[in-house]
Parts: structure tokens; sequence; C-alpha cells
């Protein structure tokens, strides 16, 4: 039982580590990006930045998100197993955050979650081999970070990315036998497929599944994904504003960057949050978004541009909808916080 408790203590303190690492990119990518896309013309490939000196401030926003993913899979690592661990984790949660194989599949924070847990854990156990001492001297520089890199890479490429990208297929199937069907359940589907991994493949596969029937001028499956995109991190924002003993300074500070994000539908700004306490986090949004999602498609909303969040309002049809039923969900969410989330002195008291 003791074991037990030492890993998940170890876990929680390793996703902890990874998060307060991450949190300078995500804030500084999600205001930038925020700054450049509120200013951005809605065009049919969605928000288009035409400024050049804001389109300069875009990249360093891209950027930012870029390299957020990496750095949360390379701390996590770093937390369990030290220097050696950082930098494998680093390129495969790169590798996790972007398509890869025959499928070109990216499984996002969840992925690269998986894999920084993988890397600690493998890297940790490769310090407990019995080397000559002129190999050890080598290990952390060379031998380690090219044998994990080499052999997690080719397990993360060819055992996990392959189902993924097949239950992807599956997930589409499902979505098209829907379509035309039950409004409300396509919307809810879709609405919690957006915040279920923000922005990993089932995010992608929903963003897909919509752009494809955009063009055949279907537009209520785009309306219900492009309100759920703005759910989680406008839940999440506004949880931090009003109940601010459940959250840690950093929580709360980062709480307002994130009312940004969600404004303009970057979904990611709640992948911080998420990674801290996902137990209760994860249902909470996945929820708020479903019930956004299905109030938006059982009331006829098309979104006529492939970006979400309030800043596409002017490009909407059915906007009264789209605001209610995004304001809907992200109560539901703040809700399910409120009463599921303890207050940050009784998590530290555990």
């Amino acid at each position: 039982m003791k074991k037990k408790g030492n890993f998940f203590k170890d876990l929680q303190k390793a996703f902890n580590t990874g998060v307060s690492f991450m949190l300078p990119a995500v804030v500084v990518g999600g205001i930038f990006l925020a700054v450049s896309l509120a200013t951005g013309e809605t065009t049919g490939a969605g928000l288009e930045v035409t400024n050049p000196f804001l389109q300069n401030l875009n990249d360093l926003g891209a950027a930012g998100f870029a390299m957020m993913i990496p750095l949360l899979s390379g701390y996590i690592a770093n937390s369990l197993a030290g220097k050696p661990a950082l930098v494998p984790a680093m390129i495969l949660g790169y590798i996790a955050n972007n398509p890869v194989g025959e499928g070109e599949v990216e499984t996002g924070f969840l992925g690269a979650m998986i894999m920084g847990v993988a890397t600690g854990y493998f890297v940790r156990w490769v310090k407990t081999w019995k080397v000559p001492a002129t190999i050890r001297t080598i290990m952390p520089i060379l031998i380690v970070p090219i044998l994990t890199t080499f052999i997690l890479g080719v397990v993360y490429i060819y055992i996990i990315a392959v189902p993924i990208g097949a239950a992807m297929d599956w997930l589409v199937d499902v979505l098209s036998s829907l379509q035309g069907g039950s409004a409300i359940v396509l919307g809810m589907l879709l609405g919690a497929m957006t915040a279920i991994d923000m922005g990993g493949p089932i995010n992608k596969t929903a963003t897909a599944f919509t752009i494809a029937l955009m063009a055949e001028n279907i537009y209520e499956p785009n309306g219900a994904h492009r309100i759920a995109v703005a759910v989680p991190p406008l839940a999440m924002a506004i949880s931090t504003f009003i109940d601010r003993k459940k959250y840690t300074e950093a929580d709360r500070n980062l709480g307002l960057s994130t009312f940004f994000m969600g404004l303009i539908g970057i979904t990611e700004g709640a992948i911080p949050f998420a990674v801290k306490d996902i137990k209760r986090v994860l249902p909470a949004i996945v929820i708020g978004s479903a019930v956004a999602g299905g109030l938006g498609m059982v009331n006829g909303v098309e979104a006529l541009v492939p970006h979400g969040g309030l800043v596409i309002l002017p490009v909407v049809n059915g906007k009264l909808w789209f605001t209610i039923a995004m304001f809907i969900g992200v109560f539901v969410s703040v809700a399910i916080l409120h009463f599921t989330k303890p207050n940050i002195e009784t998590i530290e008291d555990k």
C-alpha cells in the first residue's frame, strides 16, 4: 500500500512540475494569439490576421503553444528521473502533439503525459544498470537519451498511434451515422469530443468531420463544435474567479489569460488545469461542452467559419443561441467544479 501511495504521490508531483514549467508557454502563447486573432478578419479558412506586425505576434504565440506540450512531457519525466529523461521526453512529447505514422495520428496532451511518465520510469530503470566506469560517464548524455528516444519512440509510433488512428476512423463513421438523425445526440457527442482531449486526436476528429460537412454547405455540426471549443477555457477561468480557494495562486493568475483564450476559442487554455486535476476537471468540462454542443445543434446554430469562441459571432447564424448555449455549457462546468473540487487547503492536507 505504501509503494502504491508513493507511486501516486510521484505522479502528482511530476504532473505539477510539468504544469509549472509549461505555464509560461501557455500564457505567452495564449495572450499573443488572443491579441492577434482578436483583430483578424473572418474568412472561409477561419480568422485571418492581415496586419504584418500582428501576424508576427501570431507566429510568436503559435511558437509558445508548440513548445507547451513538449515542456509538459519533458518536465514530467525530469521530475521522475532527473536530467537524462528531459530531452527524450520533450522529443516524444513533440511527436505526440504532431501528426506521426501512416495515419498521421497526434495524441495531444494526453499522449504527451503518457510519454512523459513512460520516459521517466524507463530512464529511472536504466539508471539502475551496472555498467563499467568508462561507459557510466557517457550514459546521461549519449546512451540514455538515444536508447530511450528510440525504444519509446518506436513503441509510440507502431503500437500506440496505430490503434488510435483506427479508433478515430471508427469515430468518424459513428458521427456520419448520426448526421441527419438525432440532432441533440450528434451535438452532444461533438461537444464532448471537443473537450475530452483539447486539441488531441478526438478533438481533431470532430474538427475534420465538421469541416468536411461545411464543404457540403452543412453548418450546424460546425456550430455545435465551435460553441464547445470555448467552454473549457471559459469555465476554468470563471471557476478561478469565483472559487478562488480551490486554486493555487499560479492557477488564479492563469485564469485571466485563459478567459481571453476562451473568447477566441483556444481550447488548449484549459490543459494546465486538466493535467493537475484530471479526475475532476475533465468530467466537468466534457459535460459542459456536451450540453453546449447539444443546445447549439438542436437550435440550428450555424458557424460559417472553422473557428470558435465569441469572436466569430458576426459570422454565426443563430447568434442568440450560439451565446446562450455557450453560457449554459460554461455554467454547467463551473457548477460541477464548484461541488466536486475541494479547497486547496484540503488537497494540501491530504
